[in-house]
């Protein structure tokens, strides 16, 4: 029983809403810093971001003139709620923004740049997702 209770509060302890502090400063770095919205939002058909579909991924509205190796055309979803997050988890975004390396150890293909961010900037990010529905 004293297994089930220590769980339970480390799992209520790991579900405590982030500080708004942080998950401001993470909006601000997504949304004015690196401009995620631009390649991980879709547009609606007046080329404006579909606010709506905030970091859900999209179609990229650019390509390379030449050929890249690994190029990829779509970005992914970036909410919570994504086969992204689920596969990746908390600790490896972190990891990946504070790194550039994926859970893989390698680097995100392109054109996704490879970031290199404080600990605390990746965490504020990492906050700041999780307040996306």
């Amino acid at each position: 029983m004293r297994s089930f209770s220590v769980a339970f509060l480390a799992f209520c302890l790991s579900a405590e809403a982030a500080d708004p502090k942080s998950v401001e400063w993470g909006k601000y770095l997504v949304d004015e810093v690196a401009k995620c919205g631009d390649c991980h939002t879709p547009r609606d058909e007046k080329g404006q971001l579909d606010k709506t579909k905030w970091l859900k991924g999209a179609v990229l509205d650019f390509a390379p003139l030449q050929p890249v190796p690994g190029w990829h055309k779509t970005s992914p979803d970036l909410t919570p709620t994504s086969s992204l997050w689920k596969k990746w988890g908390e600790g490896a975004m972190v990891k990946y923004l504070t790194t550039g390396l994926t859970p893989k150890g390698k680097p995100a293909d392109p054109p996704m740049p490879a970031y290199t961010l404080t600990q605390k900037d990746a965490e504020a990010i990492v906050d700041y997702l999780k307040s996306l529905k």
